[in-house]
């Protein structure tokens, strides 16, 4: 079964819609205006309220954002981190990140409450 994901505003509403065309249950921050411009911390918190994971290219402040719910013993629904050197930003980028997703969305147990994983090609 398909895990909820939230894609950050750096990802865009194309590779949302891609996956809700493979079957899988997928927001963008984009797609919301209450989100979009959102700091950080609130986008998080927010993934973790509607149940999601959130996906990010933002790696230098998602993983420590994780470390302070950690910390403070809070929990968020998982993070998915894309590193721009495993997905480089070309014309590529988007079928390259949508695949992945779709392969880790396939995948039971692969991403869950309180996860931080890199999303891998």
């Amino acid at each position: 079964m398909s895990y909820p994901l939230l894609l950050d505003e750096m990802l865009g509403e194309r590779i949302a819609a891609q996956l809700v065309g493979r079957g899988h249950d997928v927001v963008s921050v984009v797609a919301d205006s209450a989100l979009v411009s959102l700091p950080d911390d609130q986008v998080l918190a927010e993934a973790a309220r509607q149940g999601r994971a959130l996906v990010t290219l933002n790696v230098k402040d998602f993983l420590p954002l994780d470390a302070q719910y950690r910390a403070s013993g809070r929990s968020h629904a998982g993070i998915v981190l894309i590193s721009t050197k495993a997905f480089p930003q070309d014309r590529g980028f988007v079928g390259a990140v949508v695949g992945a997703l779709d392969k880790l969305l396939r995948e039971s147990g692969a991403v869950g409450p309180d996860q931080v994983i890199f999303l891998r090609r």
